[in-house]
């Protein structure tokens, strides 16, 4: 039987604050982020801060080191090793940017813990500046922003498991996670941070969601039902399989003994 497929939203889910916001604090450029803010999406406002820390010399290094210091509770770091180790395919699905993710991940010892890394690509260009571009190009979301639809990641995630018994576990905590838990069906499961937007979204309407709801309000909360529910989804994966095996056996059995009495009956009538 197949694992569940666990996947992560980032910021405020996995890390413990918003990355974006962690930088251009950190780099005390946080000012002219609220004020780019005012007039731009997220997507281009975090590639003009690039450039802008660039033009005021700070290199990617320090950016990176200022990544390493965001914090991340050891109690979700537990959940992820633990997720891999019991053989779930566990994904991130952010809109934050690759090189915040990996740094961060690397950082702390678990990028291969995840099979695939969804979000806004970024790279270091011959200058040395980081450039930040969105995940998707264009698409017809109404509720997700423009650079990227979380649900159109979940629907090609629903496509390559069609016709599995796999199920999806979705975690987040933000307005953008609300998209992607529409598209979840019965057997899945989404996971909202307590008190936060994606969670307020989910209880005006919770008649929406096929998915069952397990929401959690910290690390602790998020380590012990994800671990729980995975689990739990363990054993009920080993009694099927046990009873699909017994049933196998049982009708070979009952083939044989059929077979037997039939060759009986041909043998009483010679």
């Amino acid at each position: 039987m197949a694992k569940a497929v666990v996947v992560f939203d980032f910021d405020e889910t996995i890390l413990d604050c918003d990355s974006d916001n962690w930088v251009v604090e950190e780099m005390g450029v946080d000012d002219l982020f609220k004020e780019l803010l005012r007039t731009m999406p997220l997507n281009p406002t975090m590639d003009r801060m690039m450039g802008e820390l660039h033009s005021r010399g700070k290199t990617i290094e320090e950016i990176a080191e200022i990544l390493k210091r965001a914090p991340f509770d050891p109690r979700v770091i537990s959940a992820i090793k633990a997720a891999h180790a019991l053989g779930c395919d566990v994904r991130i699905v952010s809109d934050a940017n690759t090189f915040f993710i990996v740094s961060i991940l690397e950082h702390h010892g678990l990028l291969h813990c995840f099979t695939e890394i969804n979000t806004n690509p970024a790279f270091i260009d011959d200058n040395g500046r980081l450039n930040i571009r969105p995940c998707h190009k264009s698409h017809n979301c109404p509720i997700c922003p423009p650079n990227m639809c979380k649900g159109l990641v979940i629907e090609r995630i629903q496509s390559e498991i069609v016709g599995s018994d796999r199920c999806i576990v979705y975690l987040g905590d933000g307005k953008g996670d609300y998209c992607p838990s529409l598209k979840l069906g019965h057997g899945d499961h989404v996971m909202p941070r307590k008190l936060y937007p994606f969670w307020d979204l989910l209880q005006s309407n919770p008649s929406l969601i096929k998915a069952t709801i397990h929401e959690w309000s910290d690390a602790g909360e998020l380590e012990a039902k994800l671990l729980n529910f995975i689990r739990k989804n363990e054993k009920k994966e080993e009694f099927t399989s046990e009873s699909y095996l017994l049933a196998i056996v049982t009708k070979i059995a009952s083939e044989s003994c059929s077979d037997i009495l039939e060759l009986g009956s041909r043998s009483e009538s010679i």
